[in-house]
């Protein structure tokens, strides 16, 4: 019997486009998750019985509402401090946000109707090629890691199984449990759906469990630590003729905070080349010798042998090591095509834009004898690159300037991203901005302390450093990535025993 091929019409993508619209309310800072699941049902109401094509376009008008409320923060970072004009800023971010869409869609070319036309095939199809798609946005043209749907749940009873599945396999829980929603809601048949409803309320209850499992182990006392938020306006950080203030006000603020076994400045506090502050940093590291205190900084080096230039974090006083970031942002710490768009409009010349990446493998910063694995800035939203580094450490660390996200929800959004790579990895996070959101963040991914945003302040508190490594740790985003693999394979085989219309 030939399958029924719905056409699309142009109020399901509306309707598409509405309910993607809302996803981005279940994640920072509205933290509204069931929101998520809610857009997720709806999706998946609207993708019933299309063709090919059909499920291609309705998730791209999906894809193009989550992007454009849930990525608006890019309009900030290029019309504010890019210096581009409103036109040029809405150009930019209206094809970044189609490019995104697209890439969003892609996955669903392979939704077809011999896919989703049974449920029982529905529930697993589309959670896993829901998860394929955020794992294949987070590498592809360098990677935007960013509207996971499983960040809405860092602290939802899903949390649990973050340190065994990473970001990843909730996001892939929580659309299956949108996906029983959406079929309960659309089928005729709900007795049918009964064990996968009782499925869901197990993985909900799995996880509240999994919350009581302690993967990692104290490994010392705790350690007191000082963080330094200067919120040094962007137009006076990189003004050369208000270097010396910015100097001295860094001494004023963290001469208070030596008495602590660490303290710690943002990324590229230090707005010169290493080597050209070296008499500053001589000056620095021997005060920090005296009271025992490791100070580690953000500041901009350069190789003297290749003359390649790095976004580094260094080590002074107690602290040793230092660590070269690996994955760059396009066109904000390099221009791709640089012959070509250098010097074409003042966004592509930003200050810092000429860096080169770090190597792969980087030994860890180590301050008192605790060792740190670090992440500057967009680093942290990638969730495999962080536990690479993270398994034989005591803390994580991240450093970042989130000015360029101006007073929008980015800045929320990165934070909740730097939480989950706490509680997937079972070590606790210093996070250090250069106006927000500076915080303590402890092992189980709950925040211990942090300050007010977008002003000038320290923050002081206590984390107890960990050792032992989860199971997200050891095989990170692999072990949901393969199940997921599998899933879309045994549904592949079995869609070429049952043919269906083409579209």
């Amino acid at each position: 019997m030939e399958l029924q091929v719905k056409k699309p019409d142009l109020k399901g993508h509306i309707l598409a486009l509405m309910f993607g619209l809302v996803l981005p309310l279940s994640l920072a800072p509205f933290d509204g998750w069931p929101i998520g699941i809610l857009s997720i049902a709806g999706l998946v109401m609207l993708l019933q019985n299309l063709g090919r094509s059909g499920c291609f376009w309705r998730s791209f008008c999906f894809g193009l509402g989550m992007f454009a409320s849930g990525a608006s923060w890019i309009y900030v970072s290029i019309h504010d401090y890019g210096q581009a004009s409103v036109l040029l800023s809405l150009l930019l971010i209206s094809l970044f946000v189609l490019l995104l869409a697209w890439l969003f869609a892609l996955p669903f070319i392979f939704y077809g109707p011999s896919l989703n036309r049974l449920p029982g095939i529905t529930l697993l199809v589309f959670p896993s090629l829901w998860v394929l798609g955020e794992w294949f946005r987070g590498w592809v043209f360098s990677g935007f890691p960013w509207l996971y749907l499983g960040y809405g749940h860092i602290d939802s009873w899903l949390s649990g199984w973050a340190p065994i599945t990473g970001v990843l396999g909730l996001s892939w829980i929580a659309v299956f449990c949108g996906s029983v929603l959406g079929l309960t809601a659309k089928s005729k048949k709900h007795r049918s759906l009964g064990p996968a409803l009782c499925c869901a309320l197990l993985l909900w209850l799995s996880g509240w469990y999994l919350q009581t499992v302690q993967w990692t182990k104290a490994a010392s006392e705790p350690l007191s630590i000082g963080l330094l938020q200067p919120a040094v306006p962007l137009g006076v950080k990189w003004d050369q003729n208000k270097l010396l203030q910015i100097l001295n006000q860094y001494r004023e603020d963290t001469n208070p905070l030596l008495k602590h076994d660490i303290v710690v400045w943002p990324e590229s506090a230090i707005p010169r080349l290493k080597h050209e502050m070296s008499d500053y940093l001589s000056t620095l590291a021997t005060e920090a010798k005296e009271t025992q205190t490791s100070l580690i900084t953000g500041i901009p080096t350069q190789d003297p042998r290749s003359g390649l230039y790095y976004n580094s974090v260094i080590g002074l006083g107690n602290a040793s090591g230092s660590y070269h970031k690996q994955h760059l942002v396009p066109f904000g710490e390099y221009v791709p095509f640089e012959q070509w768009l250098r010097g074409a409009i003042a966004f592509f010349d930003l200050p810092m834009s000429s860096f080169s990446p770090g190597p792969d493998t980087q030994e860890p910063i180590v301050a008192n004898g605790i060792t740190i694995a670090t992440a500057i800035c967009y680093e942290i939203a990638f969730p495999d690159l962080v536990a690479k580094s993270a398994g034989n450490v005591n803390l994580l660390l991240t450093v970042s300037n989130d000015t360029w996200f101006g007073r929008s929800i980015g800045p929320q959004q990165h934070f909740q991203m730097a939480r989950m790579r706490a509680l997937e990895n079972g070590k606790p996070l210093i996070r250090a901005t250069n106006d927000g959101i500076t915080a303590l963040v402890n092992a189980r991914g709950k925040v211990v302390s942090t300050i007010p945003s977008y002003n000038r302040g320290t923050l002081e508190g206590y984390l107890t450093p960990f050792r032992g490594t989860t199971p997200f740790g050891k095989r990170g985003s692999i072990p949901i990535l393969m199940i997921s693999l599998i899933i879309l394979l045994i549904a592949a085989w079995h869609s070429f025993r049952r043919p269906s219309s083409p579209d």
